[in-house]
């Protein structure tokens, strides 16, 4: 087998499958768009499996000695054995964002070492915004259009971001779309709240991570491949994401069948 790339060639592989699996994603999202229900009652699309394919080869070729979870390949029952290193794939995060057609859908790839999530990238191919987690203090966005070669042809240098400091008018609370609640709405009562963004998929991460929100609480069923890569990128960026009782939100919870606890993730102190 190939050695395991360095951390720098790693995320630049990632970053180079995010903007493939992203144009596969924008093909179907201009073309026409169709749903089929899984047992779960969640849709999955033609997008979901392409996206998915391009994402699982080239990590292959990429990494072939790390074991790679990816969300509809665990749908379908196919889970590897995982050690204290593998990736965790969401092929296409926000699939109901994507047939709403309204961009906030995203490739969610993402590495975890001893339970953490130490690597991650969050491609919103809509919009055309790229995170990544280089290291573990180092967070970074670029504007870069999708393409199926992966190139960053015409792609806006990268930039390093980090997560802010709350004003003291208050904080600004990004929700999700379509996963709001009451237990949500009575834990955020404990906060002095002047503004809530609407937001889809791991996208809620990342604007913490950019320093555009503060917080973000999940009550509410996410699985492990839905949080990890932003959940690096945050982490990197300064923040964190905890359970609500601040202990860590860790990684390969096999005995939960690799669903996550209750989290919120936080930016600045």
């Amino acid at each position: 087998m190939s050695p395991t790339p360095d951390r720098k060639t790693l995320i630049d592989g990632l970053c180079r499958l995010s903007l493939m699996a992203g144009a596969a994603i924008m093909a179907h999202y201009d073309s026409g768009l169709e749903a089929i229900r899984k047992e779960d009652d969640s849709p999955v699309t033609a997008a979901d499996h392409d996206a998915e394919r391009i994402i699982l080869d080239g990590l292959h070729r990429l990494a072939p000695d790390i074991p790679v979870v990816s969300e509809e390949q665990a749908a379908a029952g196919h889970i590897p054995d995982i050690g204290r290193r593998f990736f965790l794939v969401d092929p296409l995060d926000g699939t109901k964002e994507f047939l709403r057609k309204n961009g906030e859908f995203t490739v969610n790839i993402a590495l975890i070492e001893d339970r953490v999530p130490v690597a991650g990238v969050v491609y919103a191919p809509a919009s055309g915004r790229l995170f990544y987690a280089s290291g573990s203090t180092e967070a970074y966005e670029r504007k870069v259009a999708p393409r199926a070669d992966g190139a960053f042809a015409g792609a806006e240098p990268a930039h390093r971001i980090g997560v802010r400091k709350p004003d003291s008018s208050g904080l600004v609370v990004v929700v999700s779309r379509t996963h709001r609640d009451h237990k949500t709405d009575e834990y955020l009562n404990l906060y002095n709240v002047k503004e809530f963004l609407v937001s889809g998929s791991s996208l809620k991460f990342c604007l913490i991570a950019a320093g555009e929100a503060d917080l973000y609480p999940r009550h509410g069923r996410t699985m492990e491949w839905d949080t990890a890569a932003g959940h690096a990128v945050l982490a990197a960026a300064g923040g964190s994401v905890t359970q609500l009782d601040g202990a860590p939100l860790l990684y390969g919870k096999t005995e939960r069948g690799l669903d996550n606890p209750f989290f919120v993730a936080r930016g600045g102190a």
